[in-house]
């Protein structure tokens, strides 16, 4: 197979993949989740990373940089994963009031993890496979996608042409009746248009 049938082959699978992403997005992995909400979370973790270089101030609540204060001051230390956090804020202390705002900080951490299924969830690994099949399959399309906007720019017609088939998945007969032009003039301008996509995609 040439490098040019496989871009071709590639892009035959668009539709296919489109499906699969919709079918792996509403896999649940317990408590309510789903692989789609896991991906997600990992966007959410990266902006979590840009929000810790800020001074808490400007994103938490009044409340919340209470509960943060209180946490600064009885934590001895911060151990990865949540459910080790929770385990790490005491249970009491001789100030009534930070008890009453420790307890409640112990409270927002345990709605994390039933959020998040860390109790019930028992097949990480499988978790894993799909959360990864989904990411891949999402980038496949993007750079299909990508190609095809590329395409548009300087070749529109051999762009939507491409779209019609692959996206959209419209059959020779219909692309014929819709440009009125017989099935050998047709089948001659998919594969120029194949052509330039392989070109851009090689």
């Amino acid at each position: 197979m040439t490098i040019e049938q496989q871009v071709i082959e590639q892009l035959s699978q668009y539709r296919q993949k489109k499906a699969r992403i919709q079918a792996l997005s509403t896999y649940s992995v317990g408590a309510g989740i789903t692989v789609s909400r896991l991906n997600e979370d990992d966007q959410l973790q990266e902006l979590h990373r840009k929000l810790r270089g800020l001074p808490s101030y400007m994103y938490l609540s009044r409340f919340e940089q209470k509960l943060e204060s209180v946490a600064h001051a009885y934590m001895t230390r911060y151990p990865a994963g949540v459910k080790a956090q929770k385990q790490a804020i005491p249970v009491q202390v001789m100030d009534p009031e930070d008890t009453e705002l420790l307890k409640e900080l112990r409270r927002k951490i345990q709605k994390v993890i039933e959020a998040r299924g860390y109790e019930i969830r028992d097949n990480v690994e499988g978790i894993i496979e799909r959360l990864t099949e989904l990411q891949d399959l999402q980038a496949d399309l993007e750079r299909m996608d990508f190609i095809l906007s590329t395409l548009e720019e300087y070749k529109p017609y051999a762009a939507t042409l491409l779209r019609w088939i692959y996206v959209e998945g419209m059959e020779l007969k219909e692309l014929t009746e819709k440009l009125e032009l017989s099935e050998s003039t047709v089948r001659r301008r998919i594969r120029v248009a194949e052509r330039e996509y392989a070109n851009l995609a090689r």
